[in-house]
């Protein structure tokens, strides 16, 4: 079949995926709905409890799902003017004593795209065991999930669910990632983000029916590298972490990616660096802040053979100027703070993972044929934690 993505066939094993990623946009403008018609009781719940000082905020998820939580945390510590955590559900559940050891009450904001996953269910739970005064807001996309369901009737909690279609049938989380992380943006952000939905969908849709972008991916990726780095500051570097998830997950591990900050790349983990590999540096739209990214691409291009390493940004290149990597455009994005900036950036990284995918003969929807990793996570035993 033909698609933006370049022309796939039937047997290619990629159906779900491609569907998934091209569908954000559109979805996008869902989530945008959705929240405006849930304001009222958005706003019921959410503003008594950040109208109190001592509150503190837990962004929670696995996986991808923890990874909207670190794009979402800086901002939102900033425009909420308070404490907001982003600590990963497979942390929370290992040690819920110490991630949740300030007994003050909270807020636990809950990421899951299916909401079966053992510890997404877990978490919500413990942190009732272990503090005083607790309250949910979940995130999902899958009504029928045991999370929406257990907490659709609760008093303390509030369940808003994303369009059905947000609920990725393909192997790894796209759709679900960027819809969740906006509908927790609008809904937490109240008006400071009115009308950016669209400008994020415009932007994405622009990447996704470009035959342009199919081609400087495919050359991103001609040298079958050996090594992908993603790098990015404040909302950003949560992005490069699912950036870098998306390629390990849809190359089934083949291609080696890492994550990393800007400015903490340099402090080992550089050491990845070799001849086969590739470098996608997030650019952000803080002036300062830009100045370090500009700085890292300026020094991996000199690290790297040329068309090695390019910046993704929505100032139309000028902001890379003399830094030899070659520009991804973000149009229309000039002005947008980074945690949105990233909804439509990741679409590159989306497709970088799809396009190696099928380079190594795998099928993106389904990577792990043998069932060594599975779409929901299983193989967890949950332990009680004593009184």
């Amino acid at each position: 079949m033909t698609t933006p993505f370049g022309t796939l066939s039937s047997d290619d094993g990629a159906a779900h995926t491609v569907r998934e990623i091209a569908q954000q946009p559109a979805l996008w403008r869902e989530v945008d709905k959705i929240v405006a018609g849930s304001r009222d009781s958005l706003d019921a719940f959410l503003r008594p409890l950040l109208s109190r000082g001592d509150l503190r905020v837990v962004l929670t998820g696995a996986g991808t799902s923890a990874f909207a939580g670190q794009v979402l945390q800086p901002a939102l510590a900033r425009r909420l003017g308070r404490r907001v955590d982003a600590v990963a559900t497979t942390d929370l559940v290992a040690d819920p004593r110490g991630c949740l050891a300030e007994d003050v009450p909270t807020l636990l904001v809950s990421f899951a795209r299916s909401g079966d996953s053992p510890e997404s269910v877990a978490a919500t739970a413990l942190a009732d065991q272990v503090l005083s005064e607790v309250h949910h807001l979940v995130v999902t996309c899958n009504e029928e999930g045991r999370l929406a369901r257990d907490h659709a009737e609760l008093p303390k909690s509030h369940v808003l669910l994303m369009p059905p279609g947000s609920n990725d049938r393909g192997f790894a989380m796209t759709s679900s990632f960027t819809c969740m992380t906006l509908a927790a943006l609008l809904a937490l952000g109240g008006g400071a983000y009115d009308g950016v939905a669209e400008r994020l969908a415009r932007a994405a849709e622009s990447i996704i029916e470009s035959s342009a972008v199919d081609r400087t991916v495919g050359a991103l990726l001609e040298g079958a590298p050996e090594r992908i780095v993603f790098l990015g500051s404040g909302p950003l570097k949560g992005l490069a972490e699912e950036s870098a998830l998306k390629v390990l997950e849809l190359t089934g591990g083949t291609l080696m990616a890492v994550a990393e900050s800007s400015l903490g790349f340099r402090h080992g983990p550089k050491a990845v660096l070799n001849d086969r590999s590739v470098a996608v540096v997030y650019m952000s739209n803080d002036p300062y802040t830009r100045k370090y990214d500009q700085d890292i691409s300026a020094e991996l291009c000199g690290n790297l053979p040329a068309g090695s390493v390019v910046t993704v940004s929505a100032d139309s290149g000028t902001g890379t100027r003399g830094t030899g990597a070659d520009p991804w455009p973000l149009p229309g994005l000039d002005g947008v703070e980074d945690v949105a900036l990233a909804l439509s950036a990741v679409v590159y990284a989306q497709l970088i993972a799809l396009h190696a995918s099928l380079a190594r003969g795998l099928r993106p929807d389904n990577p792990f044929p043998s069932g060594e990793i599975n779409r929901v996570v299983q193989g967890v035993t949950l332990h009680s934690l004593p009184h």
